[in-house]
């Protein structure tokens, strides 16, 4: 199989072993959520025994990158030790915490963003909002999320530092979960527009002050949609539009 090899006999086999199989994780041989090969192919392509691929994947296993699943195989669970520390961790906060850890996240990127951007960048922020524009009313949280998500990523790469925008990225889903649980209004649905399109004028005007404040606006805006808070009731996005 492409990328794997025998590994070399002078460390721990099974910590090679593992290595490998990461690296199998991390280019994307082997995506999120499929199956990797059985025990017995790894072990014929790896030229060692069946105990230290067991105990490879059981490192993995342990790092969160792998699923064991009884009587179906093993499975790709996240992408990096990083994406599963985050995701499983955001998965346990409470939602206000979360929605404090985007404002943080957020702001501070829309700022950059304003600082740095390319043409490039603003043409797909522009492409984006226009999308997320389209699915504001179209009754379906899930897909509004996956679309905000990818927003407000493109925002955080716009910002060129790749740390904060791989960080941001783990982070997605368990954001995404959040923002796909919201109750949304005519009205929040309304501001939601505004403040995303004043981000995205800000960052093309390169005015990081007015971006920062659109960011934590937004967040403000979109916390207020949460379960038991105040504003969130039924979405209707006949009225106020």
């Amino acid at each position: 199989m492409e990328g794997l090899r025998e590994p070399r006999r002078a460390a721990t086999l099974s910590a090679q072993a593992a290595d490998q199989l990461r690296e199998q994780i991390a280019s994307g041989r082997w995506p999120v959520g499929s199956r990797i090969p059985p025990e017995h192919e790894l072990v014929a392509i790896l030229g060692i025994s069946r105990n230290t691929v067991r105990e490879a994947l059981r490192a993995l296993v342990h790092l969160g990158l792998l699923e064991a699943r009884s009587g179906d195989g093993t499975y790709v669970r996240g992408s990096s030790e990083l994406e599963a520390v985050l995701v499983r961790r955001a998965a346990t906060a409470h939602v206000s915490d979360v929605f404090e850890l985007r404002a943080v996240l957020e702001e501070h990127a829309a700022g950059l963003a304003a600082q740095r951007r390319t043409s490039a960048d603003v043409k797909r922020l522009r492409e984006l909002l226009h999308k997320a524009q389209e699915t504001n009313c179209a009754g379906e949280m899930t897909a509004l999320a996956d679309v905000d998500g990818s927003f407000h990523l493109a925002v955080v790469e716009a910002g060129g530092n790749r740390l904060l925008a791989e960080v941001y990225k783990h982070l997605g889903s368990a954001l995404a979960a959040v923002v796909a649980g919201l109750t949304w209004s005519s009205d929040i649905a309304a501001e939601h527009d505004h403040w995303h399109t004043a981000l995205v004028e800000a960052i093309a005007a390169g005015d990081a002050v007015a971006a920062r404040s659109a960011a934590s606006t937004l967040v403000r805006i979109s916390s207020r949609a949460a379960p038991g808070q105040e504003g969130a009731h039924e979405r209707d996005c006949s009225e106020g539009r």
